[in-house]
């Protein structure tokens, strides 16, 4: 057994699609029409084949609350591994990024989160140096 997709809630698809990727880096895998939404998926481009973050609409009534509750206390929805946490910080405010914690060291991590400007904070995380 392995985890093939996961997801984020987003308050606009096009928007979230622009940020993962522009912004972020990752590459978009699936696009598929589904009425008034779409099944859109990114995966890290170092691996294509691997888990997929669906970039899901946040239409259900109890997502919304979920996810500002979540956000008012602080607690990223999601964490992504990088290589370097301090320089993806300054690589990600370079362009604009709004970071509500600024790398952290916490045990055996260093820990850094960042508004993804689509409804949710999300944790990036490397090894502590």
């Amino acid at each position: 057994m392995r985890i093939g997709l996961t997801s984020v809630f987003v308050d606009d698809q096009e928007k979230a699609l622009r940020f993962y990727t522009e912004v972020l880096g990752f590459q978009k895998k699936n696009d598929v029409p589904l009425g008034t939404y779409r099944w859109l998926t990114v995966v890290s481009p170092e691996q294509p084949d691997g888990v997929e973050l669906l970039l899901e609409p946040d239409a259900h009534p109890a997502t919304k609350p979920f996810t500002q509750a979540l956000v008012a206390d602080g607690i990223p929805f999601a964490s992504f591994g990088v290589g370097d946490v301090r320089a993806e910080y300054e690589r990600l405010r370079g362009l604009g990024v709004r970071f509500v914690q600024e790398p952290t060291e916490m045990g055996p991590v260093t820990a850094a989160v960042l508004d993804d400007t689509c409804g949710n904070l999300i944790q990036l995380t490397a090894p502590a140096p």
